[in-house]
């Protein structure tokens, strides 16, 4: 199919909000967002771009596009020790282009909400609706902003993403990603967090994966700064990151930022931030990324926590905790990551000095093969960084 091409395109092959998430669509459509739903621009500084050089490859470019054949993947960028030791874009994606990161986003928050915690910006430790007073009377009632970073808020909602009816279709209603059906109203994330009245646990109990969580820890953001989303992420972490293009964010009927899902950025900018971590949250002898609020990622999440929780059965037999919206491995040495349905990543090893940035357009939002894969590609990536030294 030759999806968005011609004008107009032929009617099958149009990307719209009812198809954009499946493919063949979703392989245009998730490097053109912005032309399928509203959003807001996350400005860059040009004046201060974080230059990536060129480095040794660590496997040939053969190898690894031969290990990525049997994967959707559109994008991916490698660095060991702070070069581009590969860069490769598929099905029409180019170096320019900001990818939509899904889940990745909320891990994006995690590390802004860091900054802004080590700024005095924000009180990790306080009540949701010490910021939010509006949802007194529903499920959030006695959780704190930490509890939501760590996805241990008890709240009722299931996060299934192949049903057709229920909560989560009308939450993608409310965030501008799914089309009205014929007669309804429109809502918005801020209205449909009113309707998350029913606990499914105490707070800070199990991992519970629950994405409105994660757009409720936005609108907590901008209250706490007096900032809209986009605005706040750019004045703290993307400009002082050195990214080097304008990011943008999906946003509701009245501007709400998607930050559960809707963050979208070029591979070399996501790969910076993966770098940032890898070197402790500094750049060119500035702190961006606090090294205590790294830390505690690396150390600071519930082991028993994740085990109790909603996808241990994902990762069988591999220790984990997930802990300011990002996921930590625990292995010989540690590995922390960022997720995201249809195939989006961040990697990040310290002890490799790797940092990649994969970003895909799978079918499924989830299914077991294709992380296998990207595992798989993954650890022949460790594996050469190690024999390179």
């Amino acid at each position: 199919m030759a999806v968005m091409q011609g004008f107009p395109p032929a009617e099958t092959d149009r990307a719209t909000l009812a198809n954009w998430r499946t493919r063949p669509y979703s392989a245009w459509a998730f490097h053109h967002v912005r032309e399928v739903i509203p959003t807001a621009p996350i400005p860059h500084d040009p004046s201060a771009i974080w230059a990536l050089e060129q480095g040794a490859p660590i496997l040939p470019d053969e190898e690894i596009n031969a290990l990525l054949a049997d994967t959707k993947n559109d994008a991916l960028v490698i660095l060991h020790k702070g070069k581009i030791v590969h860069e490769s874009y598929r099905h029409g994606m180019t170096a320019q282009d900001p990818h939509i990161l899904m889940s990745v986003s909320k891990s994006m928050l995690g590390l802004l909400s860091g900054i802004l915690a080590d700024k005095g910006l924000l009180d990790v430790d306080a009540l949701l609706t010490h910021y939010v007073p509006e949802l007194a009377g529903t499920a959030y009632a006695g959780a704190t902003v930490r509890q939501a970073l760590d996805m241990r808020v008890g709240v009722d909602f299931v996060e299934d993403y192949f049903v057709t009816s229920g909560p989560i279709i009308e939450y993608r209603k409310a965030a501008n990603w799914n089309p009205l059906g014929a007669g309804e109203d429109a809502m918005d994330l801020r209205s449909f967090q009113s309707l998350l009245t029913e606990p499914d646990g105490p707070h800070g109990g199990r991992f519970h994966y629950a994405s409105p969580v994660t757009d409720l820890l936005g609108w907590v953001i901008e209250r706490a700064t007096g900032k809209r989303y986009a605005d706040v992420m750019a004045q703290h972490l993307w400009q002082p990151l050195g990214a080097e293009t304008a990011g943008y964010i999906t946003v509701d009927r009245i501007g709400g930022a998607r930050t559960a899902g809707g963050m979208c950025v070029t591979a070399r900018d996501l790969a910076r931030v993966a770098q940032l971590i890898v070197q402790n949250g500094a750049r060119d002898g500035a702190q961006v990324l606090p090294a205590a609020w790294l830390d505690d990622i690396w150390n600071g999440g519930d082991t028993e926590a994740w085990d109790q929780g909603d996808f241990a059965d994902k990762f069988p037999g591999i220790t984990m905790h997930y802990r300011s919206k990002c996921y930590v491995r625990h292995e010989a040495t540690k590995l922390m990551h960022g997720l995201g349905i249809h195939g989006q990543y961040f990697f990040a090893d310290p002890a490799r000095q790797l940092a990649i940035a994969w970003m895909s357009s799978e079918h499924d939002p989830i299914n077991e093969e294709a992380p296998r894969r990207v595992m798989g590609v993954l650890e022949r990536v460790r594996q050469a960084a190690e024999a390179a030294g």
